[in-house]
């Protein structure tokens, strides 16, 4: 039996927030929790570049630890974390993306992004009612901060193409079921057609 999903009405006011779409998940030189992700990194200009023209609410997170006892299950977890230390410069926002001066960053230690941090907050202060979530990786944090979006009653839209994986089945699956269940998951195309 197929549930009753249906579309959001639009928001009045969206903000861009860019998960993790730092140098720790976006080179795969460097760490080993990046992905493949030129196309995301892409849409993510693109993107950007409307929401920066229109004057909207652009806001990035990232992820490091300064200390053994941040986030200690999880990195327990997923050892491979241990990278991420404050001052590495992996947690630092991927350069192709250009982050100017006045956009919020938003330093985190778990998957969501609003998960012991201010976003919500900012997103109040910025006056938003809506969310753009865009970012790495799908089935990870963009899946986490997006859940928290609906927690927090934001109108959510994840971008199919600005959001990767190192997993393609699951990017595909957690798209697919926070489409379903959660948020709207819509295409750039079609998300700037219905921001702008």
């Amino acid at each position: 039996m197929s549930l009753d999903s249906r579309t959001l009405v639009k928001a009045q006011r969206y903000a861009l927030v860019v998960v993790d779409m730092s140098l720790g998940f976006t080179d795969i030189t460097l760490s080993p929790l990046a992905a493949e992700c030129g196309d995301v990194i892409e849409a993510n200009r693109v993107l950007l570049d409307r929401f920066r023209s229109a004057g909207l609410p652009v806001l990035f997170t990232t992820v490091a630890y300064s200390s053994p006892n941040q986030a200690r299950i999880f990195r327990e977890k997923l050892p491979e974390l241990n990278v991420l230390e404050a001052g590495s410069g992996l947690e630092k926002i991927d350069p192709r993306l250009q982050r100017r001066d006045g956009e919020v960053l938003i330093t985190k230690q778990w998957p969501s992004g609003f998960f012991r941090t201010d976003l919500h907050k900012q997103l109040q202060n910025l006056g938003a009612d809506g969310v753009i979530v865009t970012g790495l990786t799908t089935s990870g944090c963009v899946r986490a901060t997006a859940l928290g979006c609906l927690q927090h009653e934001y109108r959510t839209i994840v971008v199919r193409e600005a959001c990767g994986d190192r997993d393609r089945d699951a990017h595909a699956a957690n798209l697919k079921d926070l489409n379903t269940k959660y948020v709207d998951v819509l295409s750039l195309e079609d998300t700037l057609s219905h921001v702008f």
